[in-house]
Order: C-alpha cells, then sequence, then structure tokens
C-alpha cells in the first residue's frame, strides 16, 4: 500500500482513520471517554509538541460513528540528522494506547507500519502497549511511580518515609513560600532555575520555546501549574505539573543547589500533592525513572507511590521486526556538559532536542533536581 497521505488531514484506512487532534472539535472530551487517557493524549500536548519542535500529529483511531473508541498517537519527526520516524510520542514518559476491545491496539498497529512504510519511517516507537501484542522484545525499561491521592491529608502525610516528614517539617520551619503560578513570568523563573540544574547535572536544557509553549497551551489553558518555592524573593526550587481528567503528572523539577539544605524541593512536593487531593485529583504520576538511577526511584517510592514497569516497543520498518534500542548517552559527555557555559549549553539545546526524539538516553533528562 502506497498512500500519500499528509499527516495534517484526516483519512480512513483500512477503517482506521488518520486525524490530527488539534483539526478534531471536541478532541479532549472525546478522548476523556476512553479507560486509562491522560494528560499525553489530549491536545495540549501535541500543540506543544508541534509548535516546539515541527513535529507533525499522525493520530490513529477507531470509531463508532463520531464516537473515538480506541486511539494511538504519533509524532512523525523528520530529522536530517537522525532521519524520519513515528514516535508515541516523543518527550513522554507514558503513551499507552487506548482502547476498551484487546484487539483494538494490534489493528491500529498494523495501520501505523503500513503508514510508516508509506512515508519512509526508519521505525515506529510505543511508550507503552507490549501487554498486547504478546511475547514481542522490549525495546527499553523504565520505572513509574504513582502515587493515590485522597483527601484525608493526615493520611496521606502518615504513607510518607520518616526521611520525606523530615524534610518538609524542616522547609516548613525555614519558612519558605511555595507559590501556584501559571504565567510566563513564572515559567521564566522556573526554566532559569532549570538552565541551571541542567548545568549541574551535565545535561542541555530544552529550548525556552518549549517551556513558553507549555505555558501558553497548557498553563494558561488551566491544564497545569508552575509551583515555586521561594525564600524571600529568590526562587529555590520549583516543578512543573500537568493536570488531565483526575490525574497529576510531575513533569518537571529543578533547584538552586546552594539552598538544598532548605530542603525546598519536598517542600514543593508536599505542598502539590496537598492542593491536588484537595481539589480531587486521585492519582499523582511522578513519571520514567531510569533503571539504573536508584537515587531517583528512591525519592518517588519514599513518597508512599507505586512501582511499576513501562515498557517500550520499537518496531523497525526496514527489517520488519522488533528490536531493541542500544543509544545511550556517554557518561563523559555529561562530564563536559557540566563546565559548558549556560549560554551555550542553551544553544546545544536549541539545536540538539528536535533531532533527538526517540532516542533513547541512559540518563533522567526530564526530572532532575537535588532529592534528599
Amino acid at each position: 500500500m502506497h498512500t500519500t497521505f499528509a499527516p495534517h488531514v484526516a483519512a480512513t484506512i483500512g477503517g482506521v482513520r488518520l486525524v490530527n487532534p488539534l483539526e478534531t472539535p471536541d478532541w479532549d472530551a472525546k478522548v476523556a471517554q476512553l479507560p486509562e487517557a491522560t494528560f499525553f493524549h489530549s491536545s495540549a500536548w501535541a500543540k506543544v509538541l508541534q509548535s516546539s519542535y515541527g513535529y507533525s500529529p499522525v493520530y490513529f483511531t477507531g470509531h463508532e460513528g463520531d464516537k473515538i473508541t480506541s486511539l494511538l498517537p504519533f509524532m512523525e519527526i523528520n530529522s536530517w540528522l537522525t532521519g524520519r520516524r513515528g514516535i508515541s510520542l516523543p518527550f513522554t514518559d507514558d503513551c499507552i494506547p487506548l482502547g476498551a476491545e484487546a484487539n483494538a491496539f494490534g489493528t491500529l498497529f498494523e495501520q501505523a507500519k503500513a503508514h510508516g512504510k508509506a512515508r519512509r519511517w526508519k521505525y515506529l516507537e510505543c511508550r507503552g502497549g507490549r501487554r498486547s501484542l504478546g511475547d514481542v522484545p522490549t525495546s527499553c525499561s523504565y520505572f513509574n511511580h504513582r502515587l493515590p491521592l485522597q483527601p484525608d491529608e493526615a493520611a496521606l502525610f502518615a504513607g510518607f518515609d520518616s526521611s520525606v516528614r523530615r524534610a518538609v517539617r524542616k522547609a516548613e520551619q525555614n519558612k519558605l513560600t511555595v507559590e501556584f503560578l501559571q504565567t510566563p513570568e513564572a515559567m521564566r523563573s522556573f526554566y532559569d532555575l532549570f538552565c541551571q540544574t541542567r548545568q549541574r547535572h551535565g545535561v542541555p536544557p530544552q529550548p525556552y520555546s518549549f517551556f513558553a509553549n507549555v505555558q501558553e497551551h497548557v498553563l494558561a489553558k488551566n491544564r497545569g501549574w508552575v509551583v515555586l518555592a521561594r525564600q524571600g524573593d529568590q526562587v529555590v526550587a520549583g516543578a512543573v505539573f500537568f493536570q488531565f481528567g483526575r490525574s497529576v503528572i510531575y513533569k518537571y523539577g529543578a533547584s538552586n543547589e546552594n539552598f538544598q539544605h532548605l530542603r525546598a524541593n519536598n517542600l514543593v512536593m508536599w505542598e502539590a500533592i496537598r492542593r491536588f487531593a484537595r481539589e480531587g485529583f486521585t492519582m499523582l504520576d511522578f513519571g520514567r525513572t531510569s533503571l539504573h538511577n536508584n537515587g531517583l526511584r528512591r525519592f518517588k517510592a519514599s513518597w508512599g507511590a507505586q512501582e511499576r514497569q513501562l515498557n517500550y516497543l520499537r518496531y523497525d520498518l526496514r527489517q520488519g521486526r522488533f528490536v531493541s534500542s542500544q543509544e545511550s548517552v556517554s557518561p563523559g559527555l555529561h562530564s563536559l556538559y557540566k563546565f559548558t557555559p549556560v549560554l551555550v549549553s542553551r544553544l546545544i539545546g536549541l539545536l540538539l532536542y528536535k533531532h533527538i526524539a526517540g532516542l533513547f538516553l541512559s540518563f533522567d533528562w526530564n526530572q532532575l533536581g537535588d532529592w534528599t
């Protein structure tokens, strides 16, 4: 099959519709009806990825009339540096295919393969869905942690490890203030802190345009928050959260190393948990963690979060089979970036991020902070 479907135009192939969520009325309301739908399936995240990096949304859907019954979203990445491929979805921790029927994913996946061949993708990658395909090789695995939320604040706090409770109390004694904000100014404050944190860990930051798009398409639409901790006028820690339905995702974190002793990160997380639980959210997703990152893994578990494993799949369209990914970042590069001036590191990020989507990295590039 050699279709010439353009990613921005709705089409039907083999009973499966190819749609652009940004051109589909009431997309979020329709997707919210599917079990396990998250923020990453929303139009807001699609808009951020498209606006920031120029990716083309190609969302495969099953339907009953106008009702969406299954969904497998992709972004087409067309890079002169790393080639053309389909990722579901880039810079996304977990994006399971949605659908109540057991065979829904298989049907969508077959059409995605056919479309990818026609578009000359090198491969397609799914960040979830392995259980629906049977015994196929896993490309890469991570840990994921989720904390069930409840209105009983005392019970939530009691579920934390003693070290977390002590850190929160210490932060409160240090008279830090915590703000929930959605403004461009708040995002700029967070980004400045984020760049410092990335340099400290030897990782270039995403371009500011990405965070500006997050502010415009997510925060300004009341779909997320920047949470900032201050000592006086000084921003000392921060985090970015996304929300959809009754679930919240912790996506990015940052801190000022000089104020680490104040335990501001812990207070940011606790105040976020308190607020989201009070507002009726039922789940906080702490995102993914590399299998070897024991420090971040322990930190997330210390909040009483439940651990599970995320399995990604990569189907090589040239070889016609599932493959494992071998890409990683050399520890030497992390050391090099630590000594790179912030402005140079930001330039590297500006030039790099569009091209690396779908490349598996041996480090957690999203949630870097100084957790103790």
